[in-house]
């Protein structure tokens, strides 16, 4: 231990003297009550320290001391389920040992010391130990799994910063702790089933690959309009209320990532306590048991330390690199960036340091790319492929997307899910906005849609295509009204009305419509287009609009357009063949009307 003593205290900002010999990023515990920080600046003599915890009552002269080690998460079996603070401290277990509020100074286990595990080693493995044979151990190589919950199998590498050995030692299949040693090698280092790797530092890779295959969400307006990639990058910007929070929260229940890391970083306590109290009793649609076993919570809230805040967010993405290495798909939902970044510029405001745009620290584009850029889709160490996909929600104030943390984190994403007050006044939702949002990953996935449907790629850029020119005629129709459209301007509008009610609007409580299958999102989408095409047609031969309209098909007594407009509630993921009865209703009533004004153009 290097001991110091306290000589500043500017909240959670604290100068410590005679502590030399400390490194940057090291751990310090500081007074009587052992209070966890960090040293972010080393001047001469001086270690200046953020701490994570209350400092109330901590006094000049208190004595700190160095652990020697920078700020670190146990990786190991037993992390999901979990419900961490920013600094990987269970929040159960605290709210045992000091009740609804914690005591500063307060310690838990990141990960159960007394919980017996089922090692089973790796048969290839076993066989060449028990037969005395060497193995020249590498980084990332599997030495045994754990099935650490129904949905996840734990599989026990040998760390990245392995220095190299022949594995000489296997345990048998057994019950361990996590601080059990089931390996040992000629160079009489221990390697047990969990390990500590530093926050701030990526876990390394083999190779980053391109991210071509899609993050299936569910969500139309999402996987169709603005696709995001397994191991890709994504921003929810919005003001209050407009859905940021509920749209990452179906995206985690829905989205076909294997693991969920969600951090709530700042956000006020009641959303959290939504999000510890629903999590548990969600139900995993793909496994049909709780979503809780394949999910980790950080939670961090606005009354909670603003140091720790800062970090968390670091805990999140280094326990989401963990499960990557094992092959998996991992999501992380950050929420929301702009609390995390208002903690920087609390704790840059502390350090006296030069404030930048906004008061934000001039480092703020550098921690958010040293963020964003630790996503991706890689082979792992191990061999296998793995990713990390990001989707970090963004809370500019008023809604004012030309603010500094929205402008810096538009440089490092590339998918932009904009959403839009007007659109959530008007219970729209997800209010994500067609005009504002984009997606650069739409030509990378466009492979894997066309083998879902081969005219994903058409009708998608036919429907943006058509939603901007009904922004353009809306603003006309304010000015005159809509009757003084021509009838084909007019197709536009009502195209546009049923894209906007029959796709791209989606009700999380409708049992039917909360989660869309790609094919029939597709289809959806074509069907619509094709009415649009043939009612076109049917408005060049002299055709009007109010003929279009009340066009009904087969025996059904609603027009084609509304039950255009409710083929998301009516038709089951399960029921992909009746898109084609109806289309097959859709096109005879349209061709009828077509070859009748046909006719009369002859005559």
């Amino acid at each position: 231990m290097i001991e110091g003593q306290v000589k500043r205290i500017a909240g959670p900002i604290i100068r410590v003297v005679g502590i030399s010999g400390v490194g940057l990023f090291d751990v310090v515990e500081v007074g009587e009550k052992h209070i966890i920080g960090e040293v972010v600046r080393i001047e001469g003599s001086e270690a200046v320290i953020q701490v994570y915890e209350d400092d109330t009552g901590l006094k000049i002269g208190a004595a700190a001391s160095s652990t020697g080690r920078p700020l670190s998460v146990r990786l190991g079996p037993g992390l999901i389920g979990t419900i961490y603070d920013g600094i990987q401290r269970p929040l159960d277990f605290l709210y045992k040992q000091s009740g609804a509020f914690m005591d500063p100074g307060s310690r838990g286990e990141p990960l159960d010391t007394e919980r017996l595990w089922t090692f089973i080693p790796d048969p290839e493995l076993a066989e060449k130990i028990a037969a005395g044979t060497q193995v020249a151990l590498r980084p990332g190589a599997v030495l045994g799994t754990i099935q650490e919950t129904n949905s996840i199998t734990c599989k026990i590498m040998v760390p990245p910063d392995f220095r190299g050995g022949n594995l000489m030692e296997l345990a048998p299949q057994g019950e361990y702790t996590c601080d059990g040693v089931i390996g040992r090698t000629d160079q009489g280092e221990d390697l047990p089933l969990a390990h500590w790797w530093p926050v701030r530092i990526p876990r390394p890779a083999a190779e980053r690959l391109i991210p071509d295959q899609p993050l299936i969400t569910g969500e139309r307006v999402i996987d169709v309009f603005f696709p995001l990639s397994k191991g890709g990058t994504a921003a929810i910007p919005g003001g209050f209320g407009t859905g940021k929070t509920m749209t990452q929260h179906a995206i985690a229940k829905w989205c076909d990532a294997d693991v969920i890391i969600y951090i709530g970083c700042g956000e006020r306590g009641n959303e959290m306590t939504d999000v510890l109290t629903e999590f548990p009793h969600l139900i995993d649609p793909r496994s049909g048991r709780s979503l809780m076993e394949r999910t980790i919570l950080i939670a961090n809230t606005s009354n909670m330390p603003v140091a720790a805040r800062e970090v968390s967010i670091y805990t999140g993405i280094t326990l989401a690199e963990f499960y990557r290495d094992m092959g998996y798909h991992v999501a992380i939902m950050a929420d929301s960036t702009s609390r995390w970044a208002e903690a920087l510029r609390e704790l840059s405001g502390r350090m006296e340091e030069m404030p930048a745009e906004e008061g934000f620290p001039a480092y703020l584009p550098t921690r958010l790319a040293e963020f964003y850029e630790r996503a991706g889709r890689v082979r792992t160490l191990s061999g296998t492929e793995g990713s990390i996909s990001i989707i970090g929600a963004v809370s500019p104030p008023g809604g004012d997307f030309s603010e500094p943390v929205t402008q810096h984190t538009k440089r490092f994403i590339r998918c932009f899910w904009a959403l839009d007050r007007d659109l959530a006044n008007a219970r729209h939702y997800p209010a994500i906005s067609w005009l504002d949002s984009y997606s650069e990953y739409a030509e990378e996935v466009k492979s894997w849609w066309e083998r879902v449907n081969p005219a994903w790629a058409l009708v998608r850029q036919q429907a943006l295509d058509l939603l901007k020119k009904e922004q353009h005629l809306a603003e006309i129709v304010r000015l005159i009204g809509p009757d003084a459209l021509p009838d084909d301007q007019r197709l536009i509008l009502l195209t546009a009305d049923i894209l906007k009610d029959g796709f791209l609007q989606q009700n999380s409580f409708d049992l039917v419509d909360m989660y869309c299958v790609p094919t029939k999102q597709v289809r959806l989408l074509e069907l619509i287009m094709e009415f649009h095409e043939r009612a076109q047609v049917c408005i060049k031969l002299g055709a009007p609009l109010i003929k279009i309209t009340s066009l009904k098909g087969g025996r059904a007594s609603l027009s084609i357009r509304e039950q255009l407009s409710r083929l998301k509630s009516t038709i089951k993921n399960e029921e992909i063949t009746r898109f084609g009865e109806f289309e097959g209703q859709m096109r005879g009533a349209l061709e009828a009307l077509e070859r009748m004004y046909r006719a009369r153009e002859v005559l």
